[in-house]
């Protein structure tokens, strides 16, 4: 595995139509994810962009979930009506590329793997980069601080923890005001067959 964008099989699939149309625009996946299905309950396709050098916005997300709507009903990988949803990683962004370790060092990130590592499968520390493929993340054992190494294969899941820090960080980079009472990312969904969240338009199909 050569990171968390997708986990599925038709997750991949659809990250292979999605990939080329988001990144046409400017773009890049940070995640997708089609969710639901059992039941009643309507699919939703989640999809996290976001520009190379950081910063989306709900114009933003507009424009993907109207390009990616387009090539998804010529394409029609989904049979199943769905929700599209489009958004920003979000300030607690989940990590899915091993660069995003890298962008990341010096923050504090939540990681859990796939097996047991030295007796457990969840890992909270400060981030310190990567080394020789290993995700380096400086943890507490038995009382004192620690560097472990983890590598990328073992990986199931990872985000940053939402710390004061982190909000303070994340609006610099927007060079935003603090928002009003609502939060700081902002949802766009789409009916058709998908959808995303997140300062993100939404489209059912």
């Amino acid at each position: 595995m050569s990171d968390l964008i997708a986990k599925t099989a038709i997750d991949r699939r659809l990250a292979e139509i999605a990939t080329p149309v988001i990144e046409g625009l400017g773009y890049e996946l940070v995640r997708i994810r089609l969710m639901g299905g059992q039941g009643r309950v309507q699919r939703t396709l989640q999809i996290m962009a976001d520009r190379p050098e950081g910063g989306i916005g709900v114009e933003d997300c507009s424009k993907i979930s109207t390009a990616v709507s387009a090539v998804f009903d010529v394409e029609d990988p989904i049979e199943e009506n769905y929700v599209l949803e489009v958004s920003s990683p979000g300030i607690d962004r989940p990590l899915t590329r091993e660069k995003d370790f890298e962008a990341w060092a010096g923050w504090e990130a939540r990681i859990e793997t796939t097996e047991l590592i030295e007796g457990q499968r969840r890992f909270k520390g400060e981030l310190k980069g990567v080394e020789d493929g290993e995700i380096l993340i400086e943890i507490e054992q038995h009382g004192q601080l620690v560097i472990i190494g983890l590598q990328f294969d073992w990986l199931a899941d990872a985000k940053l923890v939402l710390t004061d820090e982190l909000i303070a960080e994340m609006l610099r980079q927007r060079k935003v005001a603090l928002p009003e009472e609502g939060g700081f990312d902002e949802i766009e969904e789409v009916e058709g067959e998908e959808e995303d969240i997140s300062d993100t338009p939404e489209t059912k199909h």
